[in-house]
C-alpha cells in the first residue's frame, strides 16, 4: 500500500497527551504514570504495550453511588504507546482542564486522565422546577478530557448573555455556572419534540455550555423521581 492512502488517513504527528484524528477518533499518548479512564469498549486500536482493566477497584464505590442505576461504564488503560478511542462514530471533542471543573452528561464521556478528580453530582435547579433530580459527572483538576457529541456540537459562551438549552441536547458545561430553570408550559407543545421539553436550563457566568445537534429518546442527563 503506497503513500496516497497514508497521506490522507495515516497517523498524525501531534504529540499532545490527547488530540483528534479526524473528527471522530481521539488519540492519546500513553506513558508511565499517565493512566487513563476510558469508556468501556471504546478502544479501536493501539500501538505499544497497553493494558485494560474493565473493573478497576476505584470504581466500586462510585458504581454503588450512581443514583439512577444506568452508570458510566469505565475501564482503566495503562502502559506506553498510542491509544485510539471512538464511540460509534460520534464526534469527539478534546478539552484540557487547568484547575477548572466540567459537568458532563455521563453518556458523553469518552476518556479522561486518571489523575483528575471526578464525582456524580446533582445538577442544581432542576428539582426546583420539575420535582426530579438530574445528575452529571463532574470532573475537576488539571488534565485532559475527551467528550463525544452526536453530530458537530455548538459551544456557547455564557459570558455574552444568559444561555438557555434543551436538557435533551445538553452535553456539558463549566462547573460553577449559575443555573436557572425556565418553564415554558404554555408553549411546551411548540418548543422541542418531547414531553420532557417544557422547561429549559438557563446558564450564566464565566464559562461555556456545549450542546449537541441531537436529542436522544432517553434524557441526555440522568433523571429520577
Amino acid at each position: 500500500m503506497q503513500s496516497p492512502l497514508l497521506q490522507h488517513y495515516g497517523q498524525t504527528q501531534v504529540r499532545d497527551r490527547m488530540s483528534l484524528h479526524g473528527s471522530k477518533i481521539a488519540k492519546i499518548i500513553m506513558g508511565p504514570g499517565q493512566d487513563l479512564m476510558a469508556r468501556t469498549g471504546s478502544m479501536i486500536a493501539y500501538e505499544g504495550l497497553i493494558d485494560f482493566n474493565p473493573n478497576p477497584p476505584q470504581l466500586g464505590q462510585m458504581a454503588r453511588s450512581w443514583a439512577t442505576g444506568e452508570g458510566v461504564p469505565l475501564m482503566t488503560a495503562t502502559g506506553q504507546g498510542e491509544l485510539y478511542l471512538a464511540d460509534y462514530g460520534k464526534e469527539v471533542v478534546v478539552v484540557q482542564l487547568a484547575g477548572e471543573g466540567l459537568s458532563v452528561n455521563g453518556k458523553n464521556i469518552l476518556a479522561f486522565d486518571a489523575t483528575l478528580q471526578w464525582s456524580i453530582e446533582r445538577v442544581k435547579g432542576v428539582s426546583m422546577l420539575s420535582g426530579m433530580g438530574m445528575f452529571n459527572v463532574v470532573i475537576r483538576g488539571n488534565g485532559w478530557v475527551a467528550l463525544t457529541s452526536k453530530g458537530t456540537p455548538v459551544v456557547l459562551d455564557t459570558r455574552e448573555a444568559p444561555t438557555y438549552v434543551d436538557t435533551d441536547a445538553l452535553v456539558g458545561f463549566t462547573d460553577g455556572l449559575s443555573i436557572s430553570p425556565k418553564r415554558t408550559a404554555r408553549f411546551g407543545s411548540l418548543i422541542g419534540r418531547g414531553s420532557g421539553e417544557s422547561f429549559q436550563l438557563g446558564f450564566s457566568g464565566q464559562g461555556f455550555v456545549m450542546v449537541q445537534p441531537s436529542e436522544d429518546a432517553r434524557p441526555a442527563v440522568s433523571v429520577r423521581g
